[in-house]
């Protein structure tokens, strides 16, 4: 099943709220000493969908967000995880851009779309 372009446009703030929420929790944690831990690609997807199902209740039908919306996102999710680790792996490890949450989240969101976007 296709994604609309207007589901997309979500999906896409949705994961730039999740970003800016990363960078802010790690400047909260730099702030105050704190060391980050390490975070994985399928994390950035769980967080994915934790935040759809969260946007769902809270605005689902106002925004236009299909019934069984978040099963497919689910499904989607599962079926690309191999192919968005594989190449979030591959992103981290050809570049000297230091790692983080946001890092992670941002590559495995890129990698997500570019791979939803793709004719099956």
């Amino acid at each position: 099943m296709a994604l609309s372009g207007h589901i997309v446009g979500l999906l896409k703030e949705y994961m730039s709220d999740l970003v800016v929420q990363a960078e802010q929790e790690m400047a909260t944690h730099a702030s105050f000493g704190f060391s980050s831990t390490p975070y994985r690609s399928d994390q950035a997807l769980s967080d994915l969908l934790a935040i759809l199902d969260d946007r769902i209740e809270s605005e689902g039908v106002q925004v236009g967000l299909p019934d069984g919306f978040l099963h497919q996102m689910w499904g989607l999710c599962n079926d690309a995880r191999a192919q968005v680790t594989e190449r979030v792996w591959l992103d981290i490890n050809s570049s000297d851009l230091p790692l983080s949450k946001a890092r992670i989240r941002e590559l495995t969101y890129r990698t997500l779309i570019a791979v939803l976007e793709t004719p099956r």
